[in-house]
This record gives structure tokens, C-alpha cells and sequence, in this order.
């Protein structure tokens, strides 16, 4: 083993670990006094920008033999669960996105937090092999950006659609249904896949500095958002096609 090739695996590690600090900063933006919903998403942005990169790094460096000492996995999956979990869900709760009284509202988010956290800890969460994650893997950080929107939107019928749509969410993290794992999705799916991630992605954060203030002038319209959602209806349809063979 060579010295630079210890140094590099060792620095793909510490980029994954970076992403507790992303983590810290869009915390701490959750619980000021005056939230701006914004600067959260663009910092949980940042944190899928380093775990998108991170595997192939990973990969590249071979970092289960340059630097064995450290478990990557186990980081990956701690900073997963603040960015793509428990932050998202507690951003929901804070601005008051969902429908009905403070409990109702502690439960369903206490509930996607509790059925996610299981979701993490199956043994059979990812099946890099196949290329696919089991039940729903957890995507409240863009789920949270959709939720916003609702509510800004729709009002009352906004905040009761993101609570059905937390809990039916919540519930699906622990079936055993599928959903593609974007870097391991079989060819010729991968690519269209990961393309359109970036672009919907990128729709995303153009849409970012008018959040969730849609009716504002240059804002999100209501056809823009429901039109970004072909994305993740086209993500759902691939993963119900591949899991059927």
C-alpha cells in the first residue's frame, strides 16, 4: 500500500465525514428563530452533491484496502440519516407544513423518523448488486422541498396532502417494495437516470431563491412544480419496471 494511496482513501473518508458539518449548519438554520426554509435546503443541496460523489471516490480509491481502519459505510449512513432524514423532518415540523393539531403533526414526522431509522439499519437496505434500495430510501430532504411548495400553494388541502403523503411515505420505508440505486442502476437505465437527476436538480435550485413563495413575480408557478415532478414519477415507474424484471 502507498503512501498517497493511504492519503487519498483516507481523504475520500473525510469528505464523507464532512457532510455531519453540512448537517450542523442546516440545523442550526432549523432551529433559529426565523428559519428561512431556503438556506436549509441549499445546505441538505450541498449535502447530496458530497454523497452523490463520495461511492465512486470511494470505488476509485479503493478504500476498504488504503485505509481499512475506518468503516466508510457506517459514517455514510449516520450523515445520510441527518441530511436525508431527521433534518428534512424536523424543517417539516418547524415551519408548519402539515395539516391538523402540534401532535398529530410530532407524531407523523415521529413516525417517518422512527420507520426511516429502520430503513437504514436493514440488512438488506441496499442491494448494490442488483442496483436497488429496499422500500423507500428515505428522500424526505426532497420530499421536504415538495412539502413546502404544498403548503405555500394549497393552504389547508396543501398541508393535509403532505400529511398523507408523510405518512404513506413513513409506511413504505419499511415494506419490501424497491426503488433504483442511481449509481448502481442497470445499463441503459443508469444513465438517463443520473442525467435527469442532475437536471431536475439543477430545476430545483433555479427555483430556490423564490421558495416556497410561488405566487411571488418570477416564482415557482404552480405548472412549474408540477411539472418538475415528472422526474420522480419517472424515477418511480423505472423502479417498478426493473424490480418486475
Amino acid at each position: 500500500m502507498s503512501g498517497s494511496a493511504r492519503a487519498l482513501a483516507y481523504a475520500v473518508h473525510a469528505l464523507t465525514a464532512s457532510g455531519v458539518v453540512v448537517a450542523l449548519a442546516a440545523m442550526l438554520e432549523v432551529a433559529s428563530e426565523t428559519p428561512d426554509p431556503r438556506r436549509v435546503l441549499a445546505w441538505l443541496g450541498l449535502a447530496i452533491a458530497i454523497d452523490a460523489i463520495d461511492g465512486p471516490l470511494a470505488r476509485a480509491a479503493v478504500i476498504e484496502r488504503n485505509a481499512p481502519a475506518i468503516d466508510g459505510r457506517t459514517i455514510d449512513d449516520i450523515v445520510d440519516y441527518l441530511t436525508y432524514t431527521f433534518i428534512p423532518l424536523a424543517l417539516v415540523l418547524r415551519m408548519g407544513w402539515t395539516a391538523g393539531p402540534a401532535w398529530l403533526a410530532a407524531s407523523a414526522v415521529g413516525l417517518a423518523m422512527v420507520t426511516s431509522l429502520f430503513g437504514f439499519a436493514h440488512r438488506a437496505a441496499k442491494d448494490e448488486q442488483a442496483g436497488f434500495f429496499r422500500g423507500f430510501p428515505s428522500y424526505w430532504n426532497l420530499a421536504a422541498y415538495y412539502f413546502g411548495l404544498w403548503a405555500s400553494l394549497y393552504d389547508t388541502a396543501g398541508r393535509v396532502a403532505v400529511t398523507v403523503a408523510l405518512l404513506v411515505l413513513a409506511v413504505s420505508t419499511v415494506l419490501p417494495v424497491r426503488f433504483v440505486y442511481p449509481n448502481r442502476a442497470r445499463p441503459p437505465w443508469r444513465r438517463p437516470i443520473l442525467l435527469g437527476a442532475v437536471g431536475w436538480g439543477v430545476l430545483l435550485a433555479v427555483s430556490l431563491p423564490w421558495y416556497p413563495r410561488p405566487g411571488e413575480t418570477g416564482g415557482i408557478a404552480p405548472a412549474a412544480m408540477w411539472l418538475s415532478l415528472s422526474y420522480p414519477l419517472f424515477y418511480c415507474a423505472v423502479s417498478v419496471r426493473l424490480d418486475r424484471g
